[in-house]
């Protein structure tokens, strides 16, 4: 889908009954980030292949997750994260704020369950996503800024967040990952240091876009303390995700034999322990987002 028909496709949040009473009428601003954001959330689902995970291919390690429910639900958030844009535009960082995104990011988890019946198609998305539209709303020069921004809204603290303990919290106590919440805390290292390095670089290698798409996935995953890997298979799913991850890189990604068919032992490894790298996923969509807001050049080095 363009971002034609993503802008035409969608009602504005300003038309959403659930629009927040704080907000002032949706910018142009805030319409194209939120518009970036949904075209970066398909664009991601849609990268093919990826290991077990959702693809073009098949549903990967997933009875209850399709390519089209993926691409419904991220038409779903779109006025959700236009209200966070709305919100963070002209609005200094502080609490206030944080707890205002975090209404709308509970709106925004309401909404895409009621709309897959229950599945959890973008619950980290939601979150990751949320923290870097309100960062470029709020006004970033380029990514890092952008990315620091986002960090601060996320160790800012939200008194209405929930006492209950989720999949992800479990893991943290479990294994001492620092998980979704730790990433943004830190700035998302594994968007500028793994996703958007190697993205650029494939592209500048003469990588197709889909190609260099995936060797931004494959680092990351060579690297992040996926929690979704833990909660699905133990650190023996996340050890064979970031070994495998890593031997594709090393033979030079999925364009030449040897690092084809060291994705296809990755994929079927992970398939038959029926674990996706799910955090992974979230951060490509990141990645994606960020290298639209500030693109560089084709063959420019970062």
């Amino acid at each position: 889908m363009t971002t034609d028909e993503l802008a035409t496709s969608v009602p504005s949040f300003a038309d959403n009954e659930a629009a927040s009473m704080y907000v002032r009428p949706s910018s142009a601003l805030s319409r194209k980030l939120a518009i970036s954001v949904v075209k970066a959330l398909i664009d991601e689902v849609e990268v093919t292949p990826k290991p077990a995970l959702v693809d073009r291919r098949y549903n990967g390690a997933h009875h209850d997750l399709t390519l089209l429910l993926m691409r419904q639900s991220a038409l779903v958030l779109m006025p959700y994260f236009e209200e966070m844009a709305s919100l963070a535009e002209g609005h200094v960082t502080d609490v206030k704020l944080r707890e205002l995104l975090g209404s709308v990011g509970r709106r925004a988890e309401k909404a895409m369950l009621h709309a897959t019946n229950g599945v959890n198609t973008h619950r980290g998305a939601i979150w990751t996503m949320g923290l870097l539209i309100s960062a470029a709303a709020s006004g970033s020069c380029n990514e890092q800024q952008l990315c620091y921004i986002a960090g601060k809204l996320a160790g800012l603290p939200d008194r209405f967040v929930s006492v209950g303990e989720t999949h992800g919290q479990s893991v943290l106590r479990r294994y001492g990952a620092s998980g979704a919440k730790g990433e943004a805390v830190a700035g998302f290292p594994h968007v500028l240091k793994f996703g958007l390095p190697a993205l650029r670089a494939a592209r500048a290698s003469g990588a197709s876009e889909e190609e260099a798409r995936v060797e931004a996935l494959l680092q990351i995953m060579t690297s992040l303390c996926d929690t979704c890997l833990l909660h699905r298979g133990g650190e023996v799913a996340l050890a064979a995700a970031q070994q495998g991850a890593r031997s594709v890189m090393d033979a030079g990604g999925l364009r030449n034999a040897k690092g084809f068919a060291a994705f296809a032992v990755l994929d079927e490894t992970l398939m038959g322990l029926w674990a996706s790298p799910g955090g992974s996923a979230d951060l490509l969509a990141a990645t994606l987002f960020v290298d639209a807001l500030f693109p560089k050049r084709r063959g420019a080095k970062d």
